[in-house]
């Protein structure tokens, strides 16, 4: 079992940046892949980025590549999403998610969830 804790939301205007930590408590942090997930008011969670334990790759969803990049330290237990060029359209409760086989950067595939944090980009 693993157990996250996400930080680094805020309040942004739009055009700015914010980088998101989620911080695993697990010794086995490797054998994780991890997930960004975001659900905006009245929407459904919706997978932001993904980056698998097997073999590295990356997931981008379309709406934030070329904006978004999620990296991972694995000596701190450690990923991040390092999000640019913020939009309003980008408001959100942002979630990490662990799963250890998960093959898709869908909700339905991740069982280990943080509590969120919100990320609020005004115009």
């Amino acid at each position: 079992e693993v157990q996250l804790v996400e930080s680094g939301g805020g309040y942004v205007q739009a055009g700015g940046s914010l980088r998101l930590s989620c911080a695993a408590s697990s010794d086995t942090f490797d054998d994780y892949t991890i997930g960004w997930f975001r659900q905006a008011p009245g929407k459904g969670r919706e997978g932001v980025s993904c980056i698998s334990s097997t073999d590295g790759s990356i997931y981008y969803a379309d709406s934030v590549k070329g904006r978004f990049t999620i990296s991972s330290d694995n000596a701190k237990n450690t990923v991040y999403l390092q999000m640019n060029s913020l939009k309003p359209e980008d408001t959100a409760i942002y979630y990490c998610a662990a799963d250890r086989i998960a093959t898709q950067c869908s909700r339905y595939e991740y069982d280990y969830w943080g509590q969120g944090t919100q990320v609020t980009v005004s115009s």
